[in-house]
């Protein structure tokens, strides 16, 4: 039986990189993106399943999850990696940008995973890898909303990791630096006119395979160019003097 994956953000970039790389390894795959031409284009191209659709609507994840039923019977892994630059300048506020920013790059991983989560432990169990950025880990003073919904989206996979590990699923997310994808066309020129190097889609999408299949739950991946990735290491934070553990919740 085929493995089965869903892929927000799948039309161009990273989302696309890994459509392709998946279906050559013979994952069946379902793609989502609010560019309905550009999904079902790649779509055809890999043989799979598709749904224009914004992530930043409930109602898109919960169908995107009854396509892979419907149509391939179960789902295996899932990519959460669509996602908008922020571009909100808090000293001009836009209320309807900053709720599109919030929308996608938050509110699409929560969705993705609630209805995600469902048909994976039907399905036996499987894995979910979010793409993070850099700006989770690390302040980005450029674009400060992208960043707080970046750090976001870190802090619920490495909260999630223990209970859906204890339903047989993996959670895990990928934190690439400045990588050449329709995200950061604006600004190529400037990187590379500073000689400063750039991840490829491609790049990014060995490292999401690598991340379905990581074996520490919560797995955050740091890709950089000409670097192997690595799993970033938070430095511990101090208890009670006394050294009490906080009591758990169950």
């Amino acid at each position: 039986m085929s493995t089965v994956a869903l892929i927000t953000g799948a039309a161009s970039g990273i989302g696309a990189a890994v459509a392709r790389r998946l279906s050559g390894g013979g994952v069946r795959c379902v793609l989502v993106d609010r560019d309905g031409e550009g999904v079902e284009r790649l779509a055809k191209e890999v043989d799979g399943a598709f749904l224009a659709a914004d992530v930043s609507s409930e109602e898109a994840s919960l169908e995107a999850v009854a396509l892979a039923e419907s149509r391939f019977g179960r789902l295996d892994l899932m990519h959460l990696n669509a996602g908008v630059s922020g571009g909100v300048d808090l000293a001009d506020f836009d209320l309807e940008r900053y709720r599109q920013v919030v929308g996608v790059n938050v509110d699409g991983v929560v969705f993705g995973v609630r209805a995600g989560l469902p048909l994976l432990t039907r399905s036996g169990g499987g894995a979910v890898v979010v793409t993070a950025s850099l700006a989770g880990l690390v302040g980005f003073s450029g674009d400060p909303i992208y960043t707080m919904t970046k750090h976001a989206v870190v802090g619920l996979v490495r909260a999630l990791a223990e209970p859906l590990a204890a339903k047989n699923v993996r959670i895990g997310a990928v934190c690439p630096g400045f990588t050449d994808t329709p995200l950061v066309a604006g600004s190529r020129e400037m990187f590379v006119n500073a000689g400063f190097p750039l991840l490829t889609a491609e790049d990014v999408a060995a490292v999401v395979e690598t991340a379905f299949y990581s074996e520490t739950p919560g797995t955050l991946l740091i890709v950089q160019p000409g670097r192997q990735p690595v799993p970033y290491r938070y430095a511990g934070v101090p208890g009670p003097a006394g050294g009490q553990r906080p009591p758990r919740a169950d």
